[in-house]
């Protein structure tokens, strides 16, 4: 019964803005179509005329019709279409449907006789008709003038309701103060927890505090402990700051708030403080609550320290007004603030403080194990092949979000379908991570003969380099088929180191300027190819003397300054010129280190350039196949090695069972 009842259609609820309209709708017809207590507006030019002309044009056969008003001592003469313009001195689209002339005359009964006349004679075969006038010239004209004061008073009452609150839609131009979180009884209707949530295991042991502490407050507050009233969510973008939040309004089970910090911005000034006053009288009503504030550096940007910029900027009123609600004066007992950034360096320092944010929580990028969990989540609803491998997937995908690789997923499935796959596959993967890091694959791009053997003895250079450097990354794949702005690339399986040293960063910068040197060495003449690779090799440059101190003239120095407002650099022009001579002096020495590499393996590369001219896509076993087995191996391919021989074992032990099953049926069918 209960369900039938909840399965019949709901009735628009009464409003009595409904019957305001209709009333004003009413009056604006009756207004508009000229028709109100019997009043018909003219419609029609009209012109006075003497009784005699109007004895004259019903002889001549000019009158359609004649209409009298015995009240009035008055008639009309409705003129035929023909005549108009005899008449009237005017085209028959100027004068409306039905012109007619304005006669007084004396006596009614000598109108009726000269009509009766000229009916007889056939001058006249109109009708002849009366009307009445009942005093309603002045009710009329009354109307006519309070009508659009009556109207316009209905829609200014009708706008004052609707911005009160009673108004259809909720909305108006007085709520525009109002917040707009929108609001979660239960967390757990977003059918988010942190199950859904794959690794950031430190962040969701940090989190989980506030959710015990909602849940079971007595476990803290008798041995003195307060809840935190604020955690900031901190980390690059997709690393599921926000997914974290939902998690806990999933988790904790009380009302929840959620909104975006340019919610609170708006062109009116005094907006954004009074949104959130309003805020946290909601959340004071539910309390307990949690209210998340999703990009809070859009209002709690550091605050000018010049007070000749910004001195009423509505941004700073609406930081005030939030730091006051936050931790001011007043209380908010039982309100907990969520926040999520990605640029925690511009945020005010006030904001930051204990008692606002007691925590900051760092969602950082996911680590081999965490990129693991993460593809188990986002593998569940494809259909896969049985030789994909969530491992080589993992460490195909070094500092790749959680959003990258959720990207990841989605485009080898796309990859899949385009190529009528029945299943999503190993090379429909190692694609979609081309197509993301390198962008889309360009084969119809047009290049010369010459083009193409620059581009492949670039490439063998990048690949020379890092396979005889200790510290360079284990190299998978080179390819010189266009992708997205880039003519050729070469893929590496980075390994994810804690610490940078000195020489492993020497050795980055060799391998970078490998292309460059085989360029310049076997070509003769150098290009625009290594654009790239001569910006990162300056800026990793900067990096190690300015920052990290790696110069032999400036050691064991750092200048970095995070400041927002300093527009000075903090060191002076003859330390600028030092940095610029000891970066010079160190790209030059990994160039010609790369050279004199590339001098001793000069066959090798000439023979990995040809095989790439022919192939266009070699990988790291054709490497190892013309230089032999690198000298060097790292952590990263001894997991790769360990993997591929983990494979080949589950193969050939599959291999064994379906052989063996088919000689047990085979036996069974000779039986």
């Amino acid at each position: 019964m209960n369900q039938q009842q909840n399965n019949q259609p709901k009735m628009p609820k009464f409003n009595m803005n409904w019957i305001y309209l209709i009333v004003i709708a009413a009056l604006a017809f009756f207004y508009f179509s000229g028709e109100s207590n019997g009043i018909q507006q003219p419609r029609s030019s009209t012109k006075e005329a003497s009784y005699d002309e109007f004895k004259a044009r019903v002889d001549s056969g000019y009158a359609s019709k004649v209409v009298v008003n015995k009240d009035a001592k008055e008639l009309k003469m409705y003129v035929k279409p023909e005549y108009i313009r005899e008449v009237f001195n005017r085209a028959p689209s100027e004068v409306g449907n039905e012109p007619y002339l304005s006669v007084e005359f004396g006596s009614i009964d000598k109108v009726e006789t000269f009509l009766e006349e000229a009916r007889k004679n056939e001058r006249f075969t109109g009708s002849l008709t009366y009307e009445h006038d009942e005093g309603s010239g002045f009710l009329g004209s009354l109307f006519s003038l309070l009508f659009p004061m009556i109207l316009f008073i209905g829609l200014w009452l009708l706008i004052m309701r609707r911005g009160m609150g009673g108004g259809m839609g909720g909305g108006g131009i007085f709520s525009v103060g109002k917040s707009k979180a929108k609001m979660y009884e239960k967390g757990g209707d977003l059918g988010i927890t942190f199950k859904d949530v794959a690794g950031q295991a430190g962040a969701k042991q940090e989190i989980q505090e506030i959710v015990d502490f909602l849940k079971n407050p007595k476990k803290y507050t008798e041995l003195g402990g307060k809840i935190p009233k604020g955690a900031l969510l901190v980390g690059p973008p997709g690393t599921g700051k926000t997914l974290l939040a939902k998690a806990v309004a999933g988790e904790a089970g009380v009302p929840f708030f959620s909104m975006s910090g340019s919610d609170f911005v708006e062109m009116f000034v005094g907006v954004g403080a009074s949104r959130v006053r309003d805020l946290f009288a909601q959340a004071k009503a539910k309390s307990p609550c949690i209210i998340f504030i999703d990009e809070i550096d859009a209002v709690g940007r550091a605050r000018s320290k010049n007070p000749s910029m910004g001195g009423n900027d509505e941004r700073e009123n609406t930081l005030n007004a939030l730091l006051t609600e936050m931790d001011g004066f007043g209380t908010n007992s039982g309100i907990i603030i969520l926040a999520a950034t990605n640029r925690v360096d511009m945020l005010d320092s006030a904001l930051l403080r204990a008692g606002r944010f007691d925590r900051q929580i760092n969602v950082d990028l996911p680590d081999l194990n965490e990129r693991k969990e993460i593809f188990l989540v986002h593998l569940k609803p494809l259909k896969l092949d049985p030789a994909v491998d969530v491992d080589f997937l993992a460490r195909q995908t070094p500092g790749f979000s959680g959003a990258d690789i959720a990207n990841v997923c989605n485009e080898a499935a796309l990859i899949a379908a385009r190529h009528n796959s029945q299943t999503v596959g190993k090379q429909d993967f190692l694609d979609a991570v081309d197509r993301i890091i390198g962008g889309l694959e360009k084969k119809t791009k047009i290049m010369t003969a010459a083009e193409k053997r620059s581009i492949a003895i670039h490439e063998a250079g990048h690949a020379t380099i890092s396979w005889f450097t200790e510290f360079a990354n284990p190299l998978v794949k080179v390819s010189i088929v266009p992708r997205g702005r880039a003519l050729g690339a070469a893929w590496y399986l980075p390994e994810e180191r804690v610490l940078q040293t000195k020489e492993a960063m020497l050795d980055e910068m060799c391998s970078l300027l490998g292309g460059r040197a085989a360029e310049e060495l076997f070509i003769g003449t150098i290009s625009t190819g290594a654009m790239n690779d001569l910006e990162r090799t300056t800026k990793q440059a900067y990096g190690m003397i300015a920052f990290a101190g790696m110069s032999e003239k400036l050691p064991n120095i750092c200048y970095y300054n995070n400041s927002e407002y300093q527009f000075q650099r903090p060191y002076s022009e003859t330390t600028a010129k030092v940095m610029d001579d000891e970066v010079l002096r160190m790209i030059n020495e990994q160039y010609e280190r790369a050279k004199q590499i590339l001098l001793e393996h000069k066959e090798g590369h000439a023979q990995l350039a040809q095989l790439l001219i022919e192939r266009e896509v070699i990988f790291a076993d054709d490497v190892e196949h013309i230089f032999g087995k690198r000298p060097w191996v790292s952590r990263s391919e001894e997991l790769l090695e360990a993997q591929m021989r983990a494979d080949a074992e589950r193969m050939a032990a599959e291999r064994e069972r379906e052989l063996a099953e088919k000689e047990t049926e085979e036996k069974k069918e000779d039986e």
